[in-house]
């Protein structure tokens, strides 16, 4: 036995014994890059952890192993000439061997360049490697790699990289962001125009005039001030995204029916005080102590009127900001911060431009009942957005009490009460008499009761696909369930050849808990739906979903209700339903210990949660795989796209790429990557 060998003997056996503390430094990426007509280059990249390092492609006869890549062969191209390294190697004296042996470390590149003789194909194979620090290597590795080339347009961007981890663009990220930062924009102009915050407005611009000597001094106090409402309430926001960061703290706080409890109440009992009942404050120590600090003028003055104004107003604020974090702590990270940056800003821009220009002060509106009547319509908004939080308990937990019709016949009469109190037919402790209907008040009754009239259709059916976000299922409607499912008309779409049948090979698992949407037929259990599609040699659509995902709900609504894509979706593919965040606990029998983070996994929603983390790195809803009988992706998963011929195009892609090894041009490029790590 030679010295290689020992020390492989020991490495492994060093491996077994301290298994608990598996060594595993090395993470590999797998493109390409296209060089000219049919020559590619494959880009096997590894990113090492610090300390450590692997062993280079030349290693001297007797030496530790070397790193190396094998390629199995198909027709669809041929390796011109071995692979090679791209990254300088180091030379290191390794003294179990006697000799310099050529390392890398931190990152190391290698290529092989190829010959294709189709425009798609898929090269796989595996690389083969040993990875050691200064007190221990790991035995050799073998990690598989899949890299599918396309050149259906002979148009391929330059190193392509594409991980599944990344299927989740960005884009859509900042639109969300944009669009909560403009929701909470107005939420502070709403905060404004209510009776604990009217009023304090020109008690502020006094303030600052009080020094109207210096007007310099009186426009720096005035930006002070406004600066210190964003920065409290800005504080608010990343103390909340901070500690929301952490992982499953969202899917926790949108789904567990202790904060959906706790939401719900919150909301009422914010509600109730907007009716005027009672009303909420803050310690009046707060106030007092805050309010004592302004006396002293100066800069730091401004600061504390700031805060006081914050602390006075919360009666009124309180309930706006606490929708505001509600709705933003189960979205992205970043949302609390940039909400409550949006609604400081709204918030104090009002006060900072009257103190600036304190002649627009004689243009405004004085105080009045239409104060009081702005917070009664907000009380109805609360109690209305609170029934999200007794759907969201109600779905994941498959009570099955709150139907899409008795939530819309809630929702009908809140928003008719709502319209009856702006016509002065209904009165609250604290409203004035209203002797006539104003001009815009008015138009808030048209509006009000124009969309009452739309909710009326819901409770026979119609999909209401403006609000499908807001509501349960429309599967759960009453109307539907017993409706009789009609077929569309005939379409002409590409097709799979099998598609005349469209029947299911099995009684769905968990079929008694939920339901496919819009007639459709389907799987809720990943293996018995490969199965079926293996029987039926059919692509499956893995369709990774949440009862509590409002976007789930708006592509259903919006994008798979479209005709065409609901003919696709019946005919060309096997559906499997996954709900990540299902609460049903299985039997004991089906517990397993993940992977990933080494938690037992009990319920439906947690196994469904790890499988798509594991297989697909990202937990990201709703996510749509395209998908071979194994379960591998035949194209590059899709998150939430509201562009209908996009998605038709993304599936139309999938049943070709599945079918056949050529794509239809029109199909566009498929992006092919592989990520593997010892």
């Amino acid at each position: 036995m030679n010295k290689r060998d020992l020390l492989i003997i020991v490495f492994t056996t060093l491996v077994v014994v301290t298994k608990a503390q598996i060594f595993d430094p090395v993470t590999w990426d797998f493109s390409y890059e296209k060089k000219g007509d049919k020559i590619y280059e494959l880009v096997f990249s590894a990113t090492i952890d610090e300390g450590s390092y692997i062993y280079s492609m030349d290693i001297p006869k007797g030496g530790p192993i070397p790193t190396s890549f094998s390629f199995d062969k198909i027709k669809s191209y041929s390796l011109d000439g071995n692979a090679f390294e791209v990254t300088q190697p180091e030379e290191i004296m390794d003294e179990a061997f006697g000799f310099k042996i050529k390392t890398f470390s931190d990152k190391a590149e290698f290529r092989q360049k190829i010959i294709a003789n189709s425009a798609f194909f898929t090269i796989s194979g595996e690389v083969n490697f040993m990875a050691c620090n200064n007190s221990i290597c790991s035995p050799p590795k073998d990690v598989e790699f899949e890299i599918r080339i396309s050149d259906s347009t002979g148009n391929i961007p330059s190193a392509v990289n594409n991980s599944i981890d990344t299927v989740t663009s960005d884009q859509p990220v900042r639109k969300g962001l944009i669009g909560f930062f403009l929701i909470s924009l107005l939420a502070g102009f709403a905060g404004i125009l209510t009776p604990c915050v009217f009023p304090m407005i020109p008690m502020t611009v006094a303030f600052f005039s009080q020094g109207s000597g210096n007007k310099r001094k009186s426009v720096v106090n005035a930006i002070i001030f406004g600066l210190s409402i964003v920065l409290i309430y800005s504080s608010l926001g990343i103390i909340v995204s901070l500690t929301s960061a952490g992982a499953g703290f969202a899917s926790a706080l949108s789904t567990h029916w202790i904060p959906n409890i706790l939401f719900f109440a919150l909301f009422v009992i914010f509600a109730i005080s907007f009716f005027g009942a009672f009303e909420i404050v803050l310690p009046n120590r707060w106030v007092t102590g805050a309010d004592s600090k302004v006396d002293k003028g100066g800069i730091l003055a401004a600061f504390f009127l700031g805060l006081t104004t914050v602390i006075v107003s919360f009666s009124c604020t309180g309930p706006i900001i606490g929708a505001l974090l509600v709705e933003s702590a189960s979205g992205n990270a970043l949302r609390p911060t940039v909400g409550m940056f949006g609604f400081g800003l709204a918030f104090a821009l009002p006060f900072v431009l009257f103190a600036l220009f304190p002649s627009i002060l004689s243009k405004m509106p004085r105080s009045g009942g239409w104060l009081n009547s702005i917070k009664v319509v907000l009380g109805f908004l609360m109690v209305a957005f609170s029934m999200k939080f007794i759907m969201t308990i109600d779905s994941v937990y498959s009570i099955g009490l709150l139907s899409r019709d008795l939530y819309l016949a809630i929702w009908i009469v809140l928003f008719s009460l709502l319209g009856f109190y702006l016509m002065g037919k209904i009165k609250f402790a604290h409203d004035s008499d209203l002797p006539y209907i104003g001009t815009f008040r008015f138009f808030l009754v048209i509006a009000v009761f124009t969309f009452v009239l739309y909710l009326i259709p819901g409770l026979f059916g119609a999909p209401l696909k403006g609000l499908s976000a807001l509501l349960p299922p429309q599967q759960s409607s009453w109307f539907i369930k017993n409706r009789p499912v009609v077929e569309n008309k005939t379409i002409t779409i590409p097709a799979f050849p099998s598609s005349g049948n469209s029947l299911l090979c099995s009684r769905p698992k968990y079929s008694d808990k939920f339901d496919m949407p819009l007639g459709l037929s389907g799987y809720f259990d990943y293996l018995q739906g490969l199965a079926c599609a293996k029987e039926q040699g059919k692509p499956v659509l893995i369709d990774f979903k949440g009862h509590a995902c409002a976007n789930c709900k708006l592509m259903e609504a919006k994008v798979w209700s479209d005709e065409e894509i609901l003919t696709r979706l019946r005919n060309n593919f096997v559906i499997i339903s996954l709900y990540v965040d299902d609460r049903t606990q299985l039997p004991e029998n089906e517990w397993f210990v993940s992977a990933i983070d080494g938690k037992q996994k009990k319920t439906i929603g947690k196994q469904n949660e790890d499988l798509e983390i594991s297989k697909f790195n990202t937990n990201a809803l709703p996510l749509y795989v395209i998908a071979d009988h194994e379960g591998n992706p035949v194209n590059k998963p899709m998150p939430t796209n509201l562009n209908i011929e996009e998605y038709k195009k993304w599936l139309d892609e999938g049943v070709a790429l599945f079918t056949s090894p050529q794509p239809p041009a029109e199909a566009g490029q498929a992006l092919s990557h592989g990520r593997g790590a010892i």
